[in-house]
This record gives C-alpha cells, structure tokens and sequence, in this order.
C-alpha cells in the first residue's frame, strides 16, 4: 500500500510540476503576445511615415540664382488671360446652328497670332494648373498631403521676376500668387459671389471691370500711370465663370457655352483697351485655361476633357499664323504630360485645319511669359521654351532657349550639390559629368554663328537636366525601399516563428533542450553584433545629415532582422523537420503557399474592382458544396446551404458603390432577419440528434437568464422596420423628425445590442442573438440595398461555420475509425486549445476574405457610398459632424463586427488559440501591405493619389484595427461553448 502510495505521491508531484511549468509558460506567452502587439503597432505606424519620405518629397529646392537673358524683350508688358475650366473642344468647336462660339480669337488664330491645344497633368485642379501656368512646374506632390494652404512650399513664379504684377479675380487663386509679392496690385472679389445657383459669367465680368477702373484711375494718378508705363509688366485676369457653371450646369448646358462667348468678349474688349491705352503695339497676350471639365461637371482626373485647354497667343513677339505643311511635323513619337501623342489630329468640326497647331505642355507656358517680356524664367520652372510661339530672330531664339536650359540645368547642380555635400559615397548623374564643356561648346557655336547646332546641343543640355532632376528627386528610393520591405519581411518571419513556437508541436518538441543552451549563448553575441550594425547605420545616416525618420526605418529593420538571427535554432529546427518529412506534405505546404499568395493578390486588386468578389463567392460556393456533397449526405440540406448563400452574397458586389434610396426594401430586409432567426431558433432547438450539428447546438451548458429573449428580439427587429417608415415618411412630409421617433430610435438601438449578452451560450444560440441584437441599428442606418447584405453576409457566416463543424467532424470520425492515436495528432498547448496544424491556415484566409467583403458589399471610402449622409438622419437631423460621422463609421463597423464574432467561434469549435489565428491574419495582410507600398502614387488626380494612400493605410492600420474588433467582440463571444468536437465525433460512433 506504501508503495502505491509512494507512486501515485510521484505522480502527484509530476502532475503539479507540469501545472507550474504550464502557468509558467501561459504567463511567458502573454508577456511575448502583449509585445508583439505593441511591436506591430509601432511598426506599422513609422513605416507607414515612409511613403511620405519616398513619394511625397518635395521637388523644389531653393538657392538658385536666375538666369539673366542675354537677349531683348520683344514685349514690354504681358496680358494672361485664364479661364477656368474651360475645355478645349467647346472652346474650337461650333454651336448648332453652326457659329463659332469665340469670334474674337478665332480671328486672332487665323490673322494674327498662334494657336494650339496646352496640355495639362493631372490632378487637373484650379491650384495645380495654375501653378504649372504661372510658376513653371507641376504641383508638388507633398502638397497633398499638406491640404489647400496658399503655398505649402515657397516657391518662384513670372509674377514673382515681374517688375510689377496686377491681378483680379478669384479668392482661392489670385492671393497663393501675390499674397506674399510686394511689387503686385491685387483684388478679389469675396467667397459669396460664388454661388452655384446662379450664372457666374458675372465674375468674370467683375475681373475685367477691375482693370479697366485700373486703367482709368491712371489718368488721373501720375504713379499709377508711371508704373503702368514701366516694362516687364504682367497683367493677370482670372475669369472664374467656365467653371462655376461646369459645375452647377455641366458643360452641355447653355450656361456654360453661353460663358464661352463671354470670355471671347473679354478678350476682345481687353485687347482693344489696352492697345487703346498704350499705343505701342509692344504688349504680348495669351488666352488659355488651367484645366478642362467633364461631362459630369467635375475635373481631376487625366481624361482629354479635363487635359485639353485652349492656348491662344499674339501681340509683341508671337509668331503670325502658319499654314499648315507635311514639314511641320517633327516630333511625331513626343507625348505630352496627359500622354497625348504629338500631332494629334484636329478635329474637322474645329475648322483650323488649315493653320498649324502647335499643342504644348502647361509648365511650358511659364517660360514663353517670360522670354516674351524679357524675365528670368521662375527658378523652380521645368517647363521647355516653344519656341514655334516666339517671333526673334535667330541668335536671340538660341539665347533664349540657353536660358531657358541654363535654368533648369541650374536646378539640376543644385540638388546634385545638396546631396554630393550630405553623401559619404554619392552617385553623380553620368550623362551630366561633363556638363561645363558642353555649355562653353554651345558659347563657342554662338560666337561662330553657328545657331542650328546651338540649338540642338542646348535643346538636348535640357532634357539631360530634367532627367538628372528626377534622378535626384528619387535617388534615396532604393535605399529606403529595400529597408522597408525587408522590415516588413521581417516582421512577417518574425510572426510566424512566434507562431510556429508558441502555437503549434512543430520545432519546440525536436530541439527544444538543445535549443535552450546553444541559444543563451549565442543571444548575448548575436544582440552586441546588432546594436554595434545598428550604431554604425546610424552614424553613417547622421553624417549624411538624413533626416530623424530614416534612422527609425533602419533601426526598426535591424532590430527584427536581429531577433530573427536570434531565432537561428528554431529555424534550423524547424528546417531539419521539414527535410525528414515526406514528399507529399513539401507538395502540400507549397500549394497552400500559393493559395494563399493567391487570395491575398485577389485581395489587392479587389481595392480597385469589387466584381472580383462575385467571382470569388460563385467559385467558393461550388467548390465548397462539391467537397461536402463527396462526404455528407445532401439530404442534410448543408452542401445546398452552403452554395445558395455564397451564391446570395456575390450579387451585391455588382450593385452599384452609390446607393440608391429604398425605404421598402429596408422594411423587407427586417423581415428577412426575423425569418432567419427563426430558422436558426428553430435548428438550435430540434437539431440536437443531428450529427452533422452537434458541436454548435449546445444544449444544457447555460440557459438564457429571460426565456422569452428571442421573441424580444424579434419584436425589437420588427419595431425597428416600422421605425423606418415612420422616421422617413414623417420627414420627407415634414422636414424634420419628431423628438419622439429619435428618442424611440436611439432606445430600440441602444438596448437591442446589450441584449445578445444575456442569451444562452450555445454557439448557434449566441451568435443568432448577436445578429437579431446588431440589426434594428443597422436597419434604422440603411437606405437600401445594404440591408439585406447584412443578412446575406450573416448567412454566409453560418455557411462558414458549417462548412468548417462538417470538416471537424469528418477529421474526427476519420481518425477514430482508422484507430490513429488521437494524442499525438491532437497535441494540445492548454487545457481549451490545440496546437495549429498545416490546414487551419483556411480559417484566416478566409476570414480576410469576408472581412474585406463587409468593408466593399456596400461600397467603399473611394465612392463614398457607406457615407450616404441621409442614413443618419431617422437619429439627427441638426448638422453635428462629429455625431453624425460616429454614426456612419458605427454602421461601417457592424459587418466586421459580426465576420470577428464569427471567427472567433470558429476557433472555439476547433479549440486553436485565437491569438496564433490573429497573428496569421497580420501577416497575411503584410503581404497586401507590401504590394500597396508599391502601388502608392505620386501623379494623376488628388482622388488616385489619395486612393493609393488609403489602401496602403487602410492595411498598415489592421494590425490595430482587428485587435480593438476582437477586444469589443470579446465581451460577446468569450463564453460561446462548443460541445468537444472529440466527443461529438465520439458519440456520432
């Protein structure tokens, strides 16, 4: 007896130890999931900062001196005439009886001047165009980020060589000019005038009366005269009306044509009083616009409604009009900004074909201000003289285009300075090493009169230096990329060997002593070696003068790469098993690699085309419900469930992202979750002998605490639909909603979604709470179709959860009746939870697929079609934004809400470690980070670059946006119990 007594004592002692040694490893495991977590979220957040440093850096650089010409002005004063918004083809073309909506101009084009279509880059805003027309260069990519201030960066302009600017018209374009000029004289009428609701051809009627009230004051004041009779002066008239009318009207509209003709009257009246004024035929003028608009009524992208202005100029030395030949073409492979091919035919109906058009580039207009009144071009310009504008005589056309490519060039050698000074080992720009000598052979030229080869040497000088300027503009790219994407590889390789560790059998069990001992002493080696690399980067980085966030990309890449080296063993370990296992299981872990690389690219480009979705659901349907129908009897009506839900879900990623108003289909939605729930009460209670139901039909664990909450439920559901008409019909009778209906409203909200904490912990039973709880705010929140995606996506998510308590099952039952040992395959981490095996990666794929389509079934940020203002108003109709963009972004929050509690009910029924699950799911979206950080743009219109942006953000920020979604979720899923899939599998026996 002593000695049995003595044996069961050693197993006792055993059993404690392992208690301890388990409590120990829990607490360890927490330590290490708390700080990998907060390791995530700092970087994600710095690497997120890189974008910034790469693709937003500005381009001007300061320090420049301008180039003085060395050639006479053939224009002592310069008109510019814009009209904003004003596209091309409405400009050239006829009206329908056939006349011609300019007159003026078109007399201008066809006796005295030059004409052509100027191109512009996207965005095509008012700022960025006129910017290009006034300063030389396309907008600074950083000033997107910086929002509308007047000058983000400070940066050169011809108003700014001018020797005196005068200016009229709009208050969002005239003051980012001459706000901080001296030498101008400015005006701008005030924000009130311009209202859509009215003709706004009066604005640019207001311009004009302002310089024509300038011009008469001078023959009374002997300074203004004095001034006026100065040279090198630019007069700017900004006529706002094209745009305000393409806005309110669209440019079909006679509004707008009709605001053509004005414009053409202008010109004319501008063009007759100032000859009249000066009388000394030495003013230049030019007529153009700073963007285009399109048949919507808006502006920004690069369609050639939006890329092609008119560009009209004559006076003092512009060229005559030139009759068209087979000889003026010579640059037929050149494409401009827009990526318009040169020579592009005109269009018939214009009836110029006659006249050569000579299309240039927007930034090209800056410098023949400039060369037409004798200035130096604006230092930050990259604009390329056109010199089929310009009427000189041969030397000065050459002296001119030399001073145009000397101030380019002279940009060039600047940033080449700044970063040769900061550089330990700088890379110079070859093709430019000898740039001295070619500018003293193009002196020499000059001086042997030899102008053709001039001109072509400095034409080509030129565009060596816009080259070497973008050079420059990306010369830390590679550097900083590669430190990026190698610290988010390494984040991802660090993740998966504290999964593979902490949350599976894989190489702890083979090496795990050895392991132990060898890595204490190699830690201590391996961590010095890394802080001295990580010391010397940083020097070498402060010695370049780089700034602050460069060392925290560094540092948090070695960082990584230093715990991974620390990890030599486990990956050993972990190579070493891999290498003794069989053929087929290689075969097996690559395919799932693939799948999964797969999906995660569907992913990435679902961002940009939602219809992938519905491929996706109609492919996952079939396959899914073919694979059960090979196991399960189809009588059990899952397979078919399974395929009609999928099915279901993918029509609604073909719906349109704007969300058309349907206030009975909302009503018919709340019926259609009453229905589900009650066939989902229905299954919970009668289902229990099903074999194929028995882990998430749990009966007897816990029951609801008030019997008749489904029916409360129900009532709140259905409450909430009559809520819905009440709410909407009282409105649009009475234009406000009665205080009674908000405060019904916000209850019935309110207190639906506190009741799923009181009903039974039953898998099936909780999660039909949680829908029913989650869905009378959602209904009060929609206005169409979106609310019966709420139960299509509630639908798919019990096809998940049946689809993976099928496979569960199948697993089981296969394993017990092939008499496996179950311990060695169901190696458990705790006393709830197994280890994670090769096939559980589905459940985060999965998950990210649903959990991307909650975000895009309805629409996205892009469309702005979950923003619908008018879902909030059966809550709010006073204008509250801060409550009202709460309420949107909560009914944003509700599908990833039930998509989380779905998930983690499914790592309950298969009793895997939903942290190791959250893990995965980090990295796996790593993958798409990864592809958007390359996907980012700097070019096009404010909505692509923005877009880029916050596709690249939306992903960096999951690691902190699923964390809080599974903290908020936790309070309603963390006492769901699953009857033990062993057990079920057990008695199905």
């Amino acid at each position: 007896m002593g000695g049995s007594d003595g044996i069961l004592g050693n197993r006792d002692i055993e059993r404690s130890k392992a208690t301890i040694a388990s409590a120990r490893r829990r607490k360890w495991l927490k330590r290490r999931e708390t700080w990998l977590v907060v390791l995530g979220v700092i970087l994600h957040a710095v690497y997120m900062l890189s974008i910034f440093d790469i693709y937003f850096k500005t381009p001007i650089v300061h320090g420049m001196d301008p180039v003085t010409p060395r050639f006479n002005a053939p224009a002592k004063r310069l008109v510019l005439l814009v009209a904003d918004g004003l596209r091309a083809d409405k400009f050239f073309e006829p009206d329908s009886e056939g006349n011609y909506r300019a007159p003026f101009l078109r007399s201008i084009i066809k006796g005295k001047g030059r004409w052509g279509v100027s191109h512009a880059r996207p965005p095509t805003e008012s700022r960025p165009g006129h910017v290009a027309l006034i300063a030389g260069f396309y907008e600074d990519p950083s000033a997107v980020t910086k929002g509308w201030k007047a000058n983000p960066v400070e940066f050169d302009s011809v108003f700014n060589r001018s020797r005196h600017t005068f200016a009229f018209g709009s208050p969002d374009i005239v003051p980012i000019f001459c706000g901080a000029v001296p030498h101008s004289t400015w005006n701008t009428y005030p924000h009130e005038y311009e209202d859509f609701a009215t003709d706004a051809s009066f604005l640019d009627e207001w311009s004009f009366d302002q310089f024509q009230s300038l011009l008469n004051r001078s023959n009374e004041d002997s300074k203004l005269k004095e001034l006026l009779l100065q040279d090198k002066l630019v007069i700017f008239l900004h006529l706002l009306g094209c745009d305000s009318n393409g806005h309110a009207h669209r440019p079909f509209s006679s509004i707008y044509l009709n605001n053509v003709k004005v414009v053409d009257s202008i010109a004319e009246r501008v063009y007759h009083m100032v000859e009249d004024h000066f009388k000394d035929n030495r003013t230049a003028y030019i007529f153009t616009a700073d963007h285009g608009m399109s048949d919507k009524g808006s502006h920004g992208d690069g369609h050639p409604s939006n890329t092609d202005t008119p560009l009209v100029a004559w006076g003092a030395g512009v060229k005559n009009p030139k009759p068209i030949s087979s000889t003026n073409h010579s640059h037929c492979n050149f494409r401009f900004v827009d990526e318009h091919m040169h020579d592009a035919p005109t269009p018939v109906e214009w009836g110029l074909n006659e006249i050569e058009r000579v299309d240039i580039n927007q930034a090209d207009i800056a410098p023949l201000m400039s060369t037409l009144v004798g200035l130096p071009c604006p230092v930050n310009s990259v604009g390329s003289l056109p010199l089929d504008y310009i009427n000189m005589i041969e030397m000065e056309e050459v002296e001119a285009v030399l001073s145009n490519t000397k101030q380019v060039l002279n940009q060039f050698l600047r940033k080449s300075h700044i970063k040769q000074s900061n550089s330990l080992y700088f890379k110079p720009f070859k093709q430019l090493a000898n740039y001295s000598a070619v500018l003293d052979q193009i002196e020499r030229l000059i001086s042997f009169r030899n102008y053709e080869a001039a001109m072509k040497l400095s034409e080509n000088l030129r565009s060596l230096a816009l080259q070497g300027l973008h050079y420059f503009q990306t010369y830390d790219w590679l550097m900083l990329m590669t430190i990026i994407t190698l610290g988010y590889i390494g984040w991802m390789i660090y993740l998966f060997l504290h999964v593979l560790q902490s949350y599976t059998s894989l190489p702890g069990n083979i090496s795990r002593k050895e392991q132990a001992t060898r890595q204490r002493s190699y830690t201590g080696k391996i961590n010095l070696c890394g802080c001295l690399f990580m010391g010397a980067l940083s020097i070498l980085l402060f010695l370049e003068h780089s700034p602050p966030l460069y060392h925290a990309y560094t540092t948090m890449t070695v960082f990584l790469w230093t715990r991974i080296i620390n990890e030599y063993w486990s990956i050993r370990a972990l190579w070493i098993y891999l290498r003794g296992r069989k053929f087929n299981y290689i075969i097996k872990l690559v395919a799932t690699s693939a799948v999964a690389l797969f999906i995660l690219e569907l992913l990435v480009n679902s961002f940009t085309d939602r219809k992938l979705y519905t491929w996706c659901f109609l492919i996952m349907g079939a396959i899914a419900s073919l694979y059960l129908l090979k196991s399960i009897p189809w009588r059990s009506g899952i397979p078919i469930f399974v395929c009609i839900a999928c099915w279901f879900l993918s029509v609604f990623t073909l719906m349109p992202a704007q969300i058309p108003d349907n206030n009975q289909l909302v009503i018919a939605s709340g019926a259609m979750i009453i229905l589900i729930g009650l066939v989902a009460r229905w299954l919970h209670l009668h289902a229990e002998g099903n074999k194929f139901w028995l882990s998430i039909s749990n009966h007897g664990v816990k029951r609801p605490k008030f019997p008749m909450l489904f029916h409360l439920q129900a009532l709140l559901v259905g409450l909430s639909s009559v809520m819905v008409s009440l709410s909407t019909s009282h409105r649009t009778e009475k234009q406000e909603l009665l205080a009674l209906h908000q405060l019904i409203n916000w209850s019935i909200a309110g207190f639906s979604m506190v009741l799923p904490l009181f009903s039974a912990n039953g898998l099936l039973a909780r999660l039909t709470s949680i829908f029913l709880g989650f869905a009378p705010p959602f209904l009060l929140l929609s206005i169409g179709y979106e609310a019966v995606f709420y139960s299509a996506l509630a639908l798919v998510l019990m096809a998940w959860i049946l689809f993976e308590n099928t496979v569960l099952y199948l697993s089981k039952v296969k394993k017990l009746s092939s008499s496996i040992k179950i311990v060695e395959d169901h190696l458990t981490l705790d006393h709830d939870t197994r280890c994670l095996q090769l096939s559980d990666v589905r459940i985060p794929l999965i998950f990210m697929v649903l959990f991307n389509v909650a975000f895009f079934g309805t629409g996205n940020f892009a469309s702005i079609a979950s923003f619908e203002i008018s879902s909030v108003y059966r809550f709010i109709t006073v204008f509250s934004p801060f409550l009202m963009a709460a309420l949107l972004v909560f009914k944003l929050f509700i599908p990833f809400l039930l998509v989380i509690c779905a998930f983690s009910s499914i790592t309950k029924l298969h009793q895997i470690p939903r942290l190791g699950c959250y893990f995965l799911v980090i990295s796996f979206s790593d993958v798409m980070t990864i592809h958007f950080f390359f996907l980012v743009r700097n070019t096009g219109s404010w909505m692509e670059i923005g877009n880029s942006i916050s596709h690249f953000g939306i992903v960096s920020a999951q690691v902190v946006f699923v964390l809080l979604l599974f903290a908020l979720t936790n309070v309603y899923t963390k006492d769901i119990q699953c009857n033990s899939a062993l057990e079920s599998s057990q008695k199905a026996m």
